[in-house]
């Protein structure tokens, strides 16, 4: 990672730097993957503000000669020349991480989920955990944002353990179900790192919210995740599916052999393909043990326990 920073001579310039309410700011900021951070001037005379940047050498040039254009020119948008470009490097790659990486699929029923995603408004994953269903969906959601596709990413999950219990817990919102939704954070953060998540998450682009919230909305202009759907009664999937506006994208996530319900027959996933099916713009892609991208012992052991699982059930006929 590498910091530079432009000096400018006081807040007017600033304001015609940025923009209003610093939305050419943000707006490299979400395409370039750059951290922007405001502060003083450093210069001996102490006039002016300093910006300070911080991401990769060739994202933040280009931030710069941007920032400069305008700086020539306040009246014209700003020049921006990276667009998410699926065939960068690979015609797998998603979406490039804070460090550079590429994230990419790896098996073939990973290359038929992201491939689904790009082609359906609504794709329903399948599968045992480690497989990269969520992921992948937060890579293929952010790709999205920063193309300029859609204008906000929603994330939510059934919070099943704390029930009722919710508004007992202590702190605001994000406090609250951050225990339960922290594996999409981490996705989040290892792509677009944990500063840049915190801006988005604060300006609402992206948004988390636990499912019992989402009803009467409805979600427009959006990349809509639900994560662990399993643990949704058929009435919950319902009023989900229902929350889908103009220009969105929905992704369903679950794993119906962890199912957390009380009375397990009750998942809203384990008939949806089942009420669905063949309804046009929807996909179901079903992962197996094959697409676990976890350490070795994983798959190992949900072979295991499937083995175990089904000697029981044998037992007991």
């Amino acid at each position: 990672m590498t910091t530079k920073r432009l000096h400018l001579r006081n807040q007017e310039e600033a304001l015609s730097l940025f923009g209003q309410n610093d939305q050419y700011l943000r707006e490299l900021e979400r395409k370039h993957h750059v951290q922007f951070f405001i502060r003083p001037s450093s210069l001996p005379s102490g006039d002016g503000l300093t910006l300070a940047m911080r991401g990769r050498a060739p994202d933040i040039d280009k931030v710069i000669t941007a920032l400069e254009t305008r700086r020539q020119n306040p009246q014209a948008p700003v020049k921006d020349s990276l667009e998410v470009n699926y065939v960068e490097g690979s015609k797998d790659m998603i979406v490039r991480t804070a460090t550079g990486g590429a994230v990419l699929p790896r098996t073939d029923n990973q290359r038929e989920y992201v491939k689904a995603m790009r082609d359906y408004d609504m794709v329903v994953g399948f599968g045992p955990a480690g497989t990269g269903k969520s992921f992948l969906a937060v890579a293929f959601a952010l790709a999205e944002l920063q193309s300029g596709r859609f204008a906000k990413i929603v994330l939510t999950r059934p919070v099943v353990e704390a029930g009722e219990k919710l508004g007992f817990l202590p702190g605001d919102l994000y406090e609250k179900v951050h225990p339960y939704l922290r594996p999409l954070y981490d996705a989040f953060m290892t792509i677009v790192g944990p500063e840049r998540f915190r801006l988005l998450r604060d300006d609402e682009i992206i948004e988390i919210v636990p499912l019992a919230y989402m009803r009467g909305r409805t979600l427009d202009n959006a990349v809509i995740i639900l994560d662990e759907a399993q643990n949704t009664t058929p009435e919950q999937m319902k009023m989900f599916l229902t929350r889908m506006g103009q220009n969105s994208k929905v992704v369903i996530n679950g794993d119906l052999t962890q199912i957390d319900l009380e009375n397990k027959k009750r998942s809203g996933l384990q008939k949806i393909e089942q009420i669905l099916k063949g309804v046009s713009g929807i996909a179901f892609i079903r992962f197996t043990g094959v697409d676990i991208v976890r350490h070795t012992l994983v798959q190992k052991i949900l072979d295991a326990y499937d083995k175990a699982e089904k000697a029981e059930g044998g037992n007991g006929a």
